[in-house]
Order: structure tokens, then sequence, then C-alpha cells
């Protein structure tokens, strides 16, 4: 059974398989790999700054003449200018800025970790290419980002978190395609009304920013309220051809798949990293808002449970990376699993080595194809 669906016209592509946009893994060589591969690879943007954002579209543009796709983050608590609000923070999460930057002091000198210079903290976690740009996850940084989106006419647009609405007529006008992630038939409908072009159902097995409800609980629902209108793509804990079947036959018409494409030798993820995901199981990721403040599925390590154990709450975002940065780009220069081993979705244990993104695709395509065609014959 060919694995095909409209998505492929409509995106211009071979299979309906979409390389989740990933920060900080989902870079051009890796995007242009799994566009080069069939599928339609997305630049994982959300924390890039814009100016660094622009670049990875002109680096992509030179690596693939596929379609390929942008993700960033729109959260609209930030977004609107409004107080970030989440769980038991205060209302003013500045006023907590000394003690949890002194808790973050604490962990790194009990772990052994050296400070990282202000550099490789902005690589960890983003931020301003030169003084003077937005700051990480900021109203305008969110802004800046969406005018190069524009200005660079990108074949595809995904918003990771949120509602692209208010650029929506400026991005089709451009003639770009524009989907959104979503965790609850909720906001499918929401982003619907908007105008958009097609949905990311994201269940709560999935690594990064996911839902609170699961995979195989959210997709069918999505389909039923909206798939009349868009399609919709599964996503959440999709590692291998079966899952990407699984996905089609809960009504989605492609799959969304992130985790699969962390263990690629073009995966901008350190070595460390891919070893991490190679290595771990199905019990071995956690959710936990101790990096961007907002829930977010990685590999278990000993940041998160240090929050766990203080009975600390993280701050929302923006607040929480400016926390968590120095404690992450310590981790990557020291290269330890146990501080940084990344987000992950809890398919990892599908996962056991480190190969080419064209295989990883190609292996999906076939594996879902074969479950399909074993799935008829049970008609």
């Amino acid at each position: 059974m060919a694995l095909n669906s409209r998505i492929c016209q409509m995106l211009k592509i071979e299979y309906p398989i979409v390389l989740a946009g990933m920060g900080g893994a989902s870079v051009p060589a890796l995007a242009a790999a799994v566009s080069n591969a069939g599928g339609l690879g997305v630049l994982g943007a959300a924390a890039c700054a814009p100016e660094r954002l622009r670049d990875w579209i002109r680096q992509t543009r030179k690596l693939t003449d596929k379609p390929f796709g942008v993700d960033t983050l729109l959260p609209a608590s930030v977004r609107r200018g409004k107080p970030p609000q989440s769980g038991a923070a205060p209302a003013d999460p500045m006023a907590l800025a000394a003690e949890y930057r002194q808790f973050a002091a604490d962990f790194m000198a009990s772990e052994g970790l050296a400070s990282a210079d202000g550099e490789a903290v902005r690589r960890a976690i983003g931020g301003r290419d030169a003084e003077g740009g937005p700051p990480l996850f900021s109203k305008e940084f969110f802004e800046a980002q969406m005018e190069v989106v524009i200005e660079e006419k990108v074949p595809v647009y995904a918003a990771g978190l949120g509602n692209p609405g208010p650029w929506m007529d400026r991005l089709h006008a451009n003639g770009t395609v524009v989907m959104a992630v979503v965790g609850k038939v909720q906001h499918a409908r929401q982003v619907v009304e908007s105008g958009i072009d097609m949905i990311v159902a994201q269940g709560h097995d999935g690594g990064g920013h996911n839902s609170p409800i699961g995979t195989i609980s959210l997709i069918p629902q999505v389909v039923d309220s909206v798939g009349d209108r868009v399609p919709v793509l599964g996503a959440g804990g999709i590692s291998d051809g079966r899952g990407v079947a699984a996905a089609f036959m809960l009504g989605a018409e492609g799959a969304w798949v992130g985790t699969a494409f962390l263990a690629t030798e073009e995966a901008g993820i350190e070595d460390f990293q891919k070893e991490a995901i190679v290595e771990g199981g199905d019990a071995d990721t956690v959710v936990s808002r101790s990096i961007t403040g907002k829930p977010a599925r990685m590999i278990r390590n000993k940041w998160a449970d240090a929050w766990v154990a203080a009975g600390k709450e993280p701050l929302p975002m923006p607040y929480q990376s400016m926390i968590a940065g120095p404690v992450m780009a310590a981790g990557i220069e020291a290269k330890r699993k146990d501080i940084l081993p990344g987000f992950a979705g809890q398919g990892i244990g599908l996962i056991h080595a480190v190969r080419p993104a064209a295989a990883v695709l190609a292996d999906l395509v076939a594996d879902a194809e074969s479950a399909l065609a074993l799935a008829s014959r049970f008609r």
C-alpha cells in the first residue's frame, strides 16, 4: 500500500511525513535531508534570533530545492503582552529571580559544573545575535521572527505553540502553507477558525512541549472535530512505521515525527545527546517545566529532578529559560548526559542507532506501508 494522502499534494512532497520542528535539532542539514528524501523538513527555530533564522532559511535553500518549513512558538500570553501565569508561579516572577538564580548556582556547584560564557549560554537557549536584539521569548522576539518568515516567503510555516491567526493573511499572500500544533480539540477548533491549512494533533507521548492528552485518544477526537475542514497530522511518540500507520488508522492523513530524527547524523544536537536517545527506554522520559517554563517532555535528568526535590515551581515562559540557560550551557560544555540529555518522546526505546536521516525516513515509509497492508488483511 503506497503511503500517500492529500497532504502530499498540498505540501508538494512524496510522502506524508513531516519532520517536527525541534529546537536545536532540526537545523538546516536535517531539514534539507528530510526534504531531499521525500518528506517535509522543518526548521526548529523556536529559539532562533531573527537574523539567525534568516540565515538558517537561506542555508536550507542552498541544501535543497524541495519544499521545507519553519517552526516557531507563538504563546498567546506572551504575544499579547500579558504577564505570563503558570501553575503556582507568582504574578511577578522577577520577584523570585535572585532566589532562583542562587538555586541554579548551588545546583551547578553541587554537580561540579563550571560557568559557561555568555555566548555558550546564548547557544544553549537561543537569544540575541547582536546587542539591541529582542530578548528571547518576548513579544518582540516572536514578532521579529514572524517578519523574517514572511519576508523570506518560506513554503511552510508551523506554529509549534499558539495561533498564527494574526499573520495568516500575509502568510497566505506569499503562498505559504500554514499549520499549527495542537494538544486539545478546543485548540484545534480555534486555529481552524483562523484559516489554518492543516493541523498537527500532538499527544502526551511526544517530546518537547506537548499535550496532557494521550496520542491515541487525541488524534481521532481532533479528526472527528475538524478533519472535514482541514487535514490532520498525527504526532506524539511516533518513532517507527507502525506508529505512522497507527496515525493513519486513527484518521490522520500524515505524521509529524520528531524523536526518530534526533538520533541522526544530521541532527543539530550534541553527540552525547544522541547517545542518550539510543540508550533510552520507554520509562526514561519526564514532563517538566524546568527548562522553558512550559510543560515539556525530556529525558529524565538531575536538573528536572532537582526542582521536584526542592518543591519549587519553575517560573513561566520566558523567565524560566533565563534561570535554566546557564545550567544548560554548562551541561553541554561538560557533555553531561545526566544534566542535559535533551527533549524526547516516549518512543525512544524504538531507536537503536544513529543513522542518516534519509535511512530513517525510508524505514518509516516502508514499515508504515507494510503495517497498513497487514492491517487491511484483517478487515
